[in-house]
């Protein structure tokens, strides 16, 4: 049996898209018959403060694998240690930090950009959660394109078994980390040319939100503006059984949770034409120029014209992406990486 310890820090506290991956992923791992999986974690430590998820990845994460003495250590949450006690199999997400965070800290960027893209090379096998991250990632050189595999993350049961309840005062649900490369001004500009129409925002803020609140003034839509910041899984559930429709204005995403969940959960989708977008909504929602705020009020005003074709669409799209996003396709795909990365 293989013994493979993976880093579960991530899913801890206020857990964004690598919580829900990392969530998702280790029960169905657990699950195959020749794996003996471990989760490595301190419950007590935040991971969500630089200093922490620094003295996490390179102090803790290695003594924690050197205790477990695996005979793989999966990095699953997008960062490596410089020394590990056993070989690597990581998860790179995306190489966001490389591409569209010029804004944030200097010492940022560099420890989750170019620090953790030289880590990389040093694994034996890559998961990356599309075929455009995998494109990204090898455009930066250094890597045998032999050893990354595209493997999708999957939707959770609970997600996927949402029963439809939209509300007759229509709202739009924007889900994720409130940052600047998901470029929900264009959502609150659209929304001065759509009357009546809401927008909900979950996830945990940044700076940004301070941009998002002077384009909503200055749009005049403040008082259609609800941003609630990080809330509970049955929160959640009940926006996405309740919107009208979920956006995903993104400039860049490795995946894109939210448009995977909302397809999962037969919610109307409206999503960017960006980044990894096309290839994980396929031709099942309705795709739009990222930044014309024009276009993104026509296709809420159609939308909104005739909300039961909505629905119908959304539900006859549900059956095909679940079977695209089944943590059990992904956790077998995963286990066949760990044992090509164990000979």
């Amino acid at each position: 049996m293989l013994k493979v310890a993976i880093d579960a820090q991530l899913a801890r506290g206020s857990a964004t898209g690598i919580g829900e991956y990392l969530t998702g992923l280790i029960p169905a791992l657990r699950a195959c018959v020749d794996l003996e999986i471990v989760a490595l974690e301190a419950p007590a430590l935040d991971p969500w403060r630089f200093d922490r998820r620094v003295a996490w990845d390179q102090v803790l994460l290695p003594l924690a694998a050197l205790r477990a003495r695996p005979d793989l250590l999966h990095c699953a949450a997008g960062t490596m240690p410089l020394f590990s006690p056993a070989p690597v199999v990581a998860t790179v997400h995306d190489v966001a930090w490389l591409r569209v965070q010029e804004h944030a800290r200097p010492y940022a960027r560099a420890y989750f950009g170019r620090f953790q893209l030289a880590r990389y090379r040093r694994a034996r096998r890559i998961a990356v959660d599309s075929a455009f991250s995998r494109d990204e990632l090898l455009s930066l050189g250094g890597f045998d394109a032999e050893r990354v595999g595209v493997v999708y993350p999957g939707v959770s049961s609970d997600v996927a078994a949402l029963e439809r309840e939209p509300e007759a005062q229509a709202f739009a649900l924007a889900v994720g980390t409130l940052e600047r490369r998901k470029n929900l001004a264009v959502v609150l500009r659209a929304l001065a040319l759509v009357p009546g129409l809401r927008l909900i925002a979950v996830g945990p803020a940044t700076p940004y939100l301070d941009e998002c609140l002077r384009v909503a003034r200055a749009s005049g839509v403040s008082d259609r503006f609800d941003f609630r910041g990080y809330v509970s899984r049955a929160e959640l559930l009940q926006l996405y059984r309740s919107a009208a429709v979920v956006v995903v204005p993104s400039r860049y995403e490795g995946f894109g949770y939210a448009a995977a969940q909302a397809l999962c959960g037969s919610v109307p989708l409206l999503a960017a034409r960006s980044s990894s977008l096309p290839e994980i909504v396929g031709g099942d929602a309705q795709l739009l120029e990222p930044d014309d705020h024009g276009a993104w009020a026509q296709a809420f005003r159609e939308l909104l014209a005739d909300r039961d074709a909505a629905e119908r669409h959304a539900k006859g799209q549900r059956a095909s992406a679940i079977a695209r996003f089944s943590w059990s396709a992904s956790a077998a795909a995963i286990a066949d990486m760990y044992r090509a990365a164990s000979v």
